[in-house]
């Protein structure tokens, strides 16, 4: 499994932020269309009624964001210390971001979990959201596309590539 911008790739699946489980809200997006996953929305938008497809509420990565994680994780410790019998750092729950979908059949708001924890990279999110719209081009231009997500997401072996990589990998995708 690996990030690449905005997509979660795990063997030939991609995702929209983090690959969901159980109940949990995701995106997958699949030869046949956008499945939308999880409690209260499970849908398939197929691709050939899909005219659009945007990500809002996306956290852009910042110094101040990795400052406040890292103040989080050291608050976190400290009260641990000082108080051992306590129930364990409070989790909170993952940001989460807005995947649109136009179709012809109307429009609809998808959740998906962030997998990155300090934000995305800005070049990132902007080569994220260009190959999205890229996959509304038509049948050929999105399953060549897919296809070429997925096929890197099967021979990858390891986490997720370093940003240099990343960002030629969705180049690359973009075209």
């Amino acid at each position: 499994m690996a990030m690449v911008g905005l997509f979660w790739i795990a063997g030939g699946d991609v995702y929209v932020g983090a690959k969901p489980s159980g109940l949990a809200p995701g995106v997958r997006l699949t030869p046949e269309g956008v499945v939308g996953l999880g409690d209260k929305q499970s849908d398939l938008f197929l691709w050939e009624d899909v005219r659009g497809l945007t990500v809002t509420d996306v956290p852009v990565k910042s110094l101040m964001r990795r400052v406040g994680a890292v103040k989080n994780v050291a608050l976190g410790t400290v009260k641990e210390l000082a108080m051992p019998m306590s129930h364990g750092l409070a989790e909170a729950s993952p940001a989460m971001m807005t995947v649109h979908v136009e179709s012809s059949g109307g429009d609809r708001e998808l959740a998906a979990y962030v997998a990155a924890a300090v934000g995305y990279p800005q070049a990132e999110v902007d080569l994220s959201r260009a190959l999205l719209a890229r996959l509304t081009e038509g049948a050929a231009t999105m399953s060549t596309t897919l296809a070429a997500m997925s096929e890197w997401g099967r021979s990858w072996e390891g986490g997720s590539p370093r940003a240099s990589e990343r960002e030629k990998l969705l180049r690359g995708w973009v075209g």
